[in-house]
């Protein structure tokens, strides 16, 4: 199978996402999916270990995911750096100063964004598109990441 190209991916993820009020809603929801799997991945602990501390699960988990972004594009790959390290951050911070458990702020915010993303496409009147291909889950982050590169002026 050829390698597709970003744009060749965000194409095909923007099939399913046209109607604005599912690209609204998937500006919402997509980075509170990503920050609630990366937030319960960060309550597994480890050994302390230097670089990492307790954090090995989530390091690896990063690693693979950046490893997913690098494969496809270095530029897009340097923004999911940064709101991956964005999202460790606020894992540390919130879990650090809510007053509820957090792997319950997590779980919670999983399951109503992914409310919110089957709404939203039960709007459009289209599957989401990982059920055609898993990878579109990984998709998804690096599609809103390209609009703001566009944005920017930013080739990826």
């Amino acid at each position: 199978m050829a390698k597709r190209s970003m744009q060749q991916w965000f194409d095909a993820y923007g099939v399913s996402h046209k109607n604005p009020t599912n690209k609204l809603i998937h500006w919402i929801c997509v980075p509170t999916i990503f920050f609630s799997i990366l937030g319960l991945i960060y309550l597994i602990r480890t050994p302390n270990l230097p670089l990492v501390g307790e954090h090995l699960v989530l390091a690896i988990v990063s690693l693979l995911v950046l490893v997913f972004y690098f494969l496809r594009s270095k530029t897009i790959f340097v923004g999911m750096v940064v709101w991956l390290a964005f999202c460790w951050w606020l894992a540390m911070t919130l879990e650090a100063h809510l007053p509820w458990p957090f792997w319950a702020v997590c779980l919670t915010l999983f399951v109503l964004a992914w409310i919110g993303q089957f709404y939203g496409h039960k709007i459009e009147g289209k599957k989401p598109s990982f059920f055609e291909d898993l990878q579109f889950l990984m998709i998804g982050p690096a599609w809103l990441m390209g609009f703001i590169y566009r944005k920017l002026g930013i080739a990826y």
